[in-house]
């Protein structure tokens, strides 16, 4: 559909943008509060509780029904109707278990903080209670994208249970908010999964290790679709070694994993990939096109051994299984180039955050901040006979068990030494990431960013670029603040491309060159894509209230934005793959859920930031003073632009849409969300003169009466639609009253009711909510 513009024309404006609302490191929300313990309550019926622990249930994932009540100083939650049960691996046969929170599971489309899940781990290994912590914030510092955690401290029924690491769970939440999408297929690797290359065939990497996959699809179970990992792994395992980095880099975010690599060596996570070919997830990051690396379980680590291996002093270039192959380390460090950028990230770690300076504070404030609860953990002692006294000396040197060999500062300490000993640095070319573009109309000009840094100086940087496919044009990039590119200075560098004017498929790559003469391109080979144009799916922004204080309130008794989606086709259409936003140049903001548009239909989404509250929730709102709402396409059609419109200054409770219904531009109109426009002179809510409607009660549970008062035009009937413009009731009517119209069996929500005569003229029409 066209990009109408009906109230003041939009002019880009050239600020630090972030493509498909990618944000890797998101700041951490109250429910990560890290400089407090919080308390986490379980509260469940006895003979439940009595089942989920009893011997022989500890492979068992059934959600037992429960509630969740959440303090720590900054929040208080209670949440019922959660689902709780056992997780983890060998932690199910300890006796301090580790257990996963599931705010979803009984009420789909609930999360809480954004977190449709939580994981609380015991970490019944480690005397410390820290390892995972510390591990988790390092590969935030290293530039990994990894949950976020906290301590709590747990009780179940009013019994404490210890002291817990809150560690967020790896879902498709976790990617849409890390990586802007979260339909792509998102893999759990456990042991054994090597990345070994099985063959071209999809379904030879579903072979079942006991009760599981070692590949175990997480999304899209449905399809169950191997091919993507099948590619990688083929790609990975067969490309020649000179041409890895063109045809790995097309689907592997290669850099993010090389500094996982450093980090992993670091932290002694020999539970990984590289020595044990187990515990991470791999993520189809549909915006790019490659897969993303994500860490998990990260107890082992920091000197926990079962190998009698000398982690702490391991060969950094050597740290693999002595006697099984690993494609996924050794592949990737015989190219020279990317062994180096290893060496620079270790020498960057080491020389920044992995120094005794700062860990060592760092982790006395950590072992200050759970000692009380630790102390009065009894189940910590359980599982190895951890008395507080090893919980105390466990930071400083090794204890008597078995796979304990080393204290934690004592790890650090070596590790750091004997990894500086053993680095080899080269001068590398320029390391360009985060590369990022706009989406712009046609007459709206072309922003482009990247990141590029270098173990020198940075020379120079450029744009190269093809219009449908002629003349390569290469245009300098800066770091001035002046070009789209953020602050001054900050590693960033931008350029703008003037406005195309017409549609358009724009192809580019980034260049730089260092002071040392050395160079890179990203991609390293090929182009990155840009669609300039518009799409034909027949989708409208039909109806929109920017301020909503008294109108139509949302299931939770809200007065909040919204914006109606009308399908103007004769076909059903998917909305799951598209995307609504508020902002131009992010326009993958918040992704529609797996839902469908009848023909005629209508879709009502509250713009209200509450994704709590429901599935067509959206995670931003519109300004009354005036702004953008653009209906975009999936990632695969690069974000085509379907329909958009930006407004001026909204009155209250005035609803703006479409005259005529669907095709006319924006005007004031009688708020008939859910249902076709009508002119504002059209006063539904009273009908023809001498008529009027009574909806009771509103809000309703199984039935509702209406009433309308005055002489009536002749026969009609009584239509109710839902928020998706799905018609799910409707009755004849002759007289005056329809008294107690059932509709129990509805699901609770916004519907809009409608009375027309019998030749389609509404006569009136309300707003009801089902509880």
């Amino acid at each position: 559909m066209k990009y109408i513009h009906t109230v003041f024309t939009f002019c880009l404006s050239f600020a630090f943008f972030t493509a498909l609302s990618q944000n890797p490191f998101p700041d951490l929300p109250p429910v990560f509060k890290d400089e407090v313990v919080g308390r986490v309550d379980i509260l469940l019926p006895p003979d439940s509780l009595a089942i989920l622990l009893a011997p022989g249930n500890e492979e068992s994932n059934y959600h037992w029904h429960a509630t969740f009540v959440f303090h720590n100083g900054e929040i208080s939650d209670t949440i019922g109707n959660i689902g709780f049960r056992l997780r983890g691996n060998t932690s199910r046969q300890s006796a301090k278990k580790s257990f996963k929170v599931s705010f979803n599971t009984y009420e789909p489309g609930r999360s809480w903080y954004g977190l449709e899940k939580l994981n609380l781990n015991g970490e019944h290994n480690d005397p410390t209670i820290a390892r995972s912590k510390i591990s988790w914030d390092l590969m935030r510092w290293a530039g990994v994208p990894a949950p976020r955690s906290s301590y709590v401290e747990l009780y179940i029924n009013g019994e404490y249970r210890g002291i817990y690491i809150h560690v967020e769970h790896i879902d498709e939440e976790f990617a849409g908010l890390r990586f802007g999408n979260k339909d792509g297929n998102l893999y759990k690797c456990l042991w054994p999964a090597d990345l070994h290359y099985k063959g071209n065939d999809p379904d030879a990497y579903k072979e079942m290790f006991g009760s599981r996959r070692a590949y175990q699809l997480q999304t899209n179970e449905e399809a169950d679709d191997y091919t993507d990992l099948a590619h990688f792994i083929d790609v990975l395992n067969n490309t020649p070694l000179a041409g890895l980095p063109c045809e790995l880099e097309q689907v592997f975010n290669v850099d993010t994993y090389l500094k996982t690599i450093a980090a992993d060596i670091l932290t002694a996570n020999w539970d990984g990939p590289i020595f044990n070919k187990n515990n991470f997830y791999l993520y189809h990051n549909q915006a790019t096109g490659q897969f993303e690396y994500i860490p998990y379980d990260l107890d082992n680590t920091f000197g926990i051994d079962w190998f009698q291996q000398n982690w702490a002093e391991r060969d950094i270039y050597n740290w693999q299984h002595q006697s099984e192959y690993r494609p996924i380390y050794e592949r990737i460090m015989a190219v020279p180039e990317y062994r180096d950028r290893f060496s620079f990230y270790m020498n960057e770690y080491l020389n920044g955050f992995y120094q005794e300076s700062f860990l060592f504070p760092y982790l006395d404030n950590l072992k200050t901040l759970i000692s009380p609860s630790a102390q009065a953990d009894v189940y910590r002692t359980f599982d190895y006979g951890f008395t507080f006294g090893d919980f105390e000396n466990a930071y400083e040197e090794a204890l008597p068990f078995f796979h304990t060999p080393i204290g934690l500062k004592e790890f650090i300490t070596k590790r750091h030494n004997s990894a500086s000993l053993q680095l080899e640095l080269n001068d590398i070319s320029p390391i360009i990431t985060a590369l990022e573009n706009n989406y712009p109309g046609e007459m709206e000009d072309i922003a482009i960013t990247a990141r590029a840094q270098d173990d020198g100086t940075v020379a120079s940087m450029e744009v190269c670029y093809q219009v449908n496919g002629q003349n390569l044009t290469c245009t300098a990039m800066y770091d001035d603040g002046l070009h789209g590119d953020g602050a001054a200075a900050d590693g960033v560098f931008g350029a703008v491309i003037p406005a195309l004017g017409q549609a358009a498929f724009v192809e580019y790559y980034v260049h730089a060159a260092d002071n040392a003469s050395q160079e890179s391109r990203q991609p390293v080979c090929g182009f990155r894509h840009i669609f300039i144009g518009e799409s034909s799916t027949p989708l409208v922004i039909n109806e929109f209230m920017a301020s909503n204080s008294s109108t139509y309130a949302d299931e939770a008794g809200e007065f909040d934005d919204w914006i109606e989606i009308h399908n103007l086709g004769d076909v059903p259409l998917f909305l799951g793959n598209r995307f609504l936003s508020d902002n131009p140049d992010n326009p993958a903001k918040w992704q529609v859920p797996d839902i469908w548009i009848q023909p005629d239909g209508y879709v009502v989404v509250w713009a209200d930031e509450d994704q709590s509250q429901g599935l067509l929730h959206a995670n931003f709102k519109l300004s009354a003073g005036g702004e953008y709402i653009g209906l975009y396409e999936g990632i695969a059609d690069n974000l085509a632009l379907i329909d958009g419109y930006t407004f001026g200054e909204q009155q209250t409770d005035i609803s703006f849409g479409r005259l005529p219904n669907g095709t006319g531009p924006f005007q004031p109109v009688n708020a008939t969300p859910g249902y076709e426009n009508a002119p504002y002179s059209d006063v539904l809510e009273d009908g023809p003169p001498g008529i009027g409607m009574a909806v009771f009660p509103n809000p309703f549970s199984e039935t509702f009466n209406v009433v309308l008062d005055g002489e009536m035009p002749g026969p009609g009937e009584l239509a109710l639609v839902n928020a998706l413009g799905v018609e799910v009731l409707r009755q004849a009517f002759t007289n005056q009253q329809l008294s107690e119209i059932s509709a129990g069996g509805l699901s609770p929500g916004l519907y809009f009711l409608v009375v027309k005569k019998q030749d389609g003229e509404r006569i009136a029409g309300r707003v009801l909510v089902k509880e």
